[in-house]
């Protein structure tokens, strides 16, 4: 909503080089600038007239290309590159006229998106401060407005995820999803947005196993991937997995890093998601197929450091710890954090989307991960965050025992089979998917439970995670950097 207000208001559509100037650091608030990017404009983010000339020359030299130059207010910018772009002032009070720019930029809550919105609708003078603090607490939070914005995005994801053709485009739809279903879970609105599941499920079963040949320099796209891109980009750095945490519940978490500059992208979890195959994948670099205990968890400490050694770590520069209090000494360069608290709250969870909402909004407002991430950039790591898969609401379809292979894992999303007969009656009986098998051992087969069900009492309402859903496969990706935040 503000990224296509903004990109409308600065002719970004006419023009293939574009200054913004960020007087009130929008993009730190909003993230404009990846809108921006998924339309073909690479961002250059400008420090001073050396750098941009020294790394990005063919910005200035008029080569093709499109670009998005982001500016502070008080930046120095030459003659000559202001001729070749197209420059506009990204500021409340250049976007919105008719609002008071103060009352704005002091409200305790401010949503861009719901603003843009209502401002778009708005005929009044809201100049004066107290004017605009009324519209602002009884237009811009109205439940109209509200729900306006949620038919909007909620039409946007169905158009993706109908035209969806590779990962990117799901990367796309799972971010408008999880946008829309952290609304509506705030505000108490119903919002129809589960039924892109089985357009996703298609496109799993056709065309997950050949993401491992995707490279992609913002995204690992496999958390398999993970280790070699953290390795190739950065000289130090802490990989802090929150296990369980979904793209909804980083839309939470990530309100409480004001002030921290980060890059988002998305990734792909292993399948079946579940902790002990998704995380062992992403701290390991292999495939299920070639973990040794791909069910449990007691190798992951040693696949991790395996993995680390393997890319030429001493055992004195790695670290693995578990908590938000990890630290480490000055002699490590690889790092892992592992962070339970989502994990937990999913399985004791009774209240769905809304108790997530509640539940990752207190774990957020206590600051733990920032606190956490502060600490580790001041000591010179490249900080990373992710997950090993998110979560999704389930309904149980009765509990099976002893029916596959017996497995330690508190998700009832998937059975791991060896007897065919029995895969055919629980196929008969059931509303489960025949996975694939890509990355897995095939002297197996995997039965995946169908999008809102699961294998927990029958009519219990729970939040799990193990199956093929957007919610569970694709999760957060985020960079950040200790040269960008310490000063």
């Amino acid at each position: 909503m503000f990224a296509d207000y903004l990109f409308e208001k600065s002719s970004a559509e006419f023009s293939d080089r574009i200054i913004l100037i960020d007087q009130d650091k929008l993009d730190d608030k909003t993230k404009y600038s990846d809108y921006f990017a998924a339309r073909g404009f690479r961002v250059i983010r400008y420090k001073d007239d050396l750098h941009l000339r020294l790394e990005h020359d063919d910005a200035v030299s008029g080569n093709d290309g499109k670009f998005l130059l982001i500016a502070g207010k008080h930046s120095y910018i030459p003659y000559d590159v202001l001729k070749r772009f197209r420059s506009f002032t990204a500021s409340v009070s250049n976007l919105f006229p008719m609002l008071n720019a103060a009352a704005v930029k002091e409200a305790k809550k401010i949503d861009y998106d719901l603003l843009s919105i209502a401002y778009k609708s708005n005929f009044s003078d809201l100049r004066r401060y107290r004017a605009a603090g009324q519209f602002i607490s009884n237009v811009v939070y109205s439940r109209s407005n509200i729900e306006k914005y949620l038919r909007i995005k909620n039409d946007e994801m169905h158009r993706i995820a109908a035209g969806a053709r590779n990962y990117k485009d799901w990367f796309c739809a799972a971010n408008l999803k999880a946008a829309v279903d952290s609304m509506a879970a705030e505000y108490d609105i119903e919002a129809e947005t589960d039924d892109i599941h089985s357009k996703f499920a298609d496109f799993i079963l056709s065309q997950y196993g050949k993401l491992s040949s995707v490279i992609d320099r913002d995204s690992p796209v496999l958390v398999s991937r993970a280790m070699d891109y953290m390795h190739y980009s950065s000289d130090k750095f802490v990989i802090i997995v929150m296990d369980g945490m979904s793209e909804f519940d980083w839309r939470i978490i990530s309100q409480s890093f004001d002030g921290i500059r980060y890059e988002k992208s998305d990734v792909y979890a292993m399948i079946p998601t579940t902790t002990s195959v998704s995380r062992q994948c992403l701290l390991s670099g292999k495939y299920p197929s070639r973990l040794a205990e791909p069910w449990n968890q007691s190798r992951e400490r040693s696949e991790f450091t395996e993995c680390a050694q393997s890319m030429g770590y001493s055992p004195e520069q790695i670290g693995y710890e578990r908590g938000f209090d990890a630290d480490f000494s000055a002699f490590v360069k690889c790092a892992a954090v592992i962070i339970n608290d989502v994990d937990d709250m999913v399985h004791a969870q009774i209240h769905g989307r809304p108790g997530m909402f509640n539940d990752v909004g207190i774990l957020a407002k206590q600051g733990k991960l920032v606190k956490l991430v502060k600490r580790l950039l001041k000591k010179g790591f490249d900080v990373y965050i992710s997950s090993d898969h998110g979560n999704t609401p389930c309904i149980g379809m009765g509990r099976l025992m002893k029916t596959g292979v017996e497995i330690e894992t508190k998700s009832r999303r998937m059975l791991v089979l060896k007897d065919f007969a029995d895969k055919q009656a629980l196929m008969t009986k059931y509303p489960v998917i025949d996975f694939p098998k890509y990355f897995l051992n095939k002297d197996f087969d995997y039965l995946i439970c169908g999008a809102g069900s699961s294998f927990d009492a029958r009519g219990e309402s729970i939040m799990s995670h193990g199956g093929i859903t957007s919610d569970e496969v694709i999760v957060p990706f985020i960079k950040i950097k200790a040269v960008k935040n310490n000063g």
